[in-house]
């Protein structure tokens, strides 16, 4: 009998405890699912700054010319120009600091709702470069994981374990509270706006031309050539007409850059046109025209914008 009790004893402690746990977990998935949704809701209710852009990128855009590319496609293209002179409507959907990871899931979620008659895709020095950042930086996109389906395999490539993160509702948020906040807040009313995603910058950058130092040799990632590959092949099956441009940089180099190089390769095997002004004089020898090194200010925009609007209709 006492051995019995003692059984008896250790089923209950057993059930105690097993209970226990489901109440935690139950805790735990309440709390995420109520913040996660929460969080969800004041991301896609802001009115401005990049996630604001992004969701107008994918959602919204009808757009019939779209500029592609990181900061230097926001400060490089001025919509006033390619308006005027081709006559298009114009978005760009470019966001800082971000990658062809992105480039591609925003192309992505584009053409699942529409075909515009014109994309520029900005394409950066090193692009191809191997390195773990361009895939820390796709948590940008995490929000936007759940509701379109066409960008989940861009996103899943993060790091091995995003399928499971994505359990949870408060991860595709949990590092962007402030910037959540402040696309909410009423002094966010304040800063400068986009023009049509376009930013413009004005300093004027008043120090010696800088050299660029990096191998004329890297290594590359293959994944990121095949989704270079694969927003090209997206561009020609859905007939829109792509134009890949290296804008200017004030940045003087002895060598022509390695991802440039292999961009430049790729877009001739499909006959896309790839312009490159990385090292144009014009550019290289008026620094009046630069924000900084990277950048062109608004000046400098509106003389590049003319050149590719020039190129464009001379095709």
């Amino acid at each position: 009998m006492k051995k019995l009790y003692r059984n008896d004893g250790k089923k209950n402690s057993y059930k105690y405890f097993f209970l226990k746990l489901a109440i935690l977990f139950a805790i735990v998935f309440i709390f995420d699912f109520v913040i996660g949704n929460i969080l969800s809701h004041y991301y896609f209710k802001q009115q401005r700054g990049a996630d604001y852009q992004t969701t107008y990128a994918i959602d919204s855009t009808n757009a019939d010319l779209l500029i592609f590319g990181s900061s230097r496609a926001n400060h490089h293209y001025r919509p006033d120009v390619f308006e005027k002179r081709i006559n298009l409507s114009y978005y760009n959907v470019g966001r800082d600091g971000n990658f062809i990871f992105y480039h591609y899931a925003i192309l992505k979620a584009v053409l699942k709702r529409y075909a515009p008659k014109i994309i520029i895709l900005d394409f950066i020095h090193g692009e191809f470069a191997k390195n773990q950042d361009s895939y820390d930086r796709i948590s940008s996109l995490l929000p936007y994981y759940r509701s379109h389906p066409e960008i989940r395999p861009i996103i899943l490539l993060k790091s091995p374990y995003e399928k499971l993160k994505l359990l949870s509702r408060i991860y595709p948020n949990n590092s962007s509270l402030l910037i959540i906040a402040g696309g909410n807040a009423i002094f966010s009313e304040k800063k400068r706006e986009d023009i049509n995603g376009y930013i413009p910058l004005t300093r004027v950058w008043d120090n010696p031309i800088q050299v660029d130092i990096t191998p004329a040799r890297y290594e590359t990632d293959s994944i990121k050539i095949k989704i270079y590959q694969s927003f090209i092949q997206d561009c020609i099956n859905s007939k829109v007409t792509l134009y890949i441009v290296c804008s200017p940089y004030f940045i003087k180099s002895t060598h022509e850059d390695y991802s440039v190089k292999l961009a430049k390769e790729v877009a001739k095997k499909y006959h896309v046109k790839f312009f490159d002004y990385s090292q144009d004089s014009a550019f290289l020898n008026n620094p009046k025209l630069f924000d900084d090194p990277a950048h062109l200010n608004k000046d400098g925009a509106k003389v590049f914008s003319e050149s590719i609007a020039d190129s464009i209709l001379s095709e």
